[in-house]
């Protein structure tokens, strides 16, 4: 196949990836291509900021009562009362209209510095949407503001954040998260250069965070770091 012809089958398995059309071992092999290619994070990356352009030009509308509990009487005709949260909704493909709109409610809650708009932001995501993490990056005061929406660390385990700065493959571990649902990591100067354009990443770790430096455990989550 022809360089072009890769470039079109990347980008569209990149697309189908942000919108959460990939599955199983699909999105596990796409997500182990993204630790490795950085062109392939930059089609991510192309993607994820397309569909919240697109979202943002979408007025909000209060749907009736009613569509809950008609949503989930054609969705899970089995369950009574089913407890879903909204990304499993969202991943669940209803439409692509809910998944796009989905990339602005999980926008990163503001946290200690309201009055700062973030430079960079990214939802680190699992495959599943069992674990979520919202990420904001405040240049005025070179914090990392992390949300765990959804998702903890197993048991006797610990979850560690790595970036994966553009143009490279080699993580670089920025501290294990603590059991608090918000979270704030200082990023040095160099850090935050590196930030740019890059991919955050969650693993599962042994407690004190990975012993060698690299992710020993399974990646978790991962999610491509976006201008503001």
């Amino acid at each position: 196949m022809s360089q072009q012809g890769d470039h079109n089958d990347d980008a569209a398995l990149a697309g189908e990836y942000v919108l959460h059309l990939l599955e199983g071992d699909e999105r596990a092999a796409f997500e182990a291509r993204l630790a490795l290619e950085p062109a392939l994070r930059d089609l991510v990356r192309d993607w994820d900021e397309s569909f919240v352009a697109m979202a943002e030009g979408i007025a909000p509308v209060a749907p009736p009562g009613s569509v809950k509990d008609e949503l989930n009487a054609a969705l899970f005709p089995d369950t009574v009362k089913p407890k879903r949260s909204l990304w499993s909704l969202l991943v669940g493909g209803v439409t692509v209209a809910v998944i796009v709109v989905g990339a602005v409610l999980l926008t990163p809650v503001l946290m200690q510095n309201p009055s700062f708009d973030p430079t960079f932001t990214a939802n680190v995501v699992a495959d599943d949407g069992t674990l979520v993490v919202a990420a904001r990056f405040i240049a005025e005061t070179g914090a990392l503001e992390l949300t765990r929406e959804a998702g903890a660390a197993r048991s006797g385990r610990v979850l560690e954040l790595w970036l994966i700065a553009e143009g490279t493959d080699t993580p670089v571990s920025l501290g294990v998260l603590p059991a608090e649902v918000e979270t704030q990591i200082d990023v040095s100067p160099d850090i935050a250069e590196r930030l740019v354009n890059g991919l955050l990443a969650i693993s599962d770790e042994p407690p004190g965070g990975s012993p060698t430096g690299a992710p020993t455990g399974e990646v978790l989550a991962v999610g491509p770091v976006t201008s503001t």
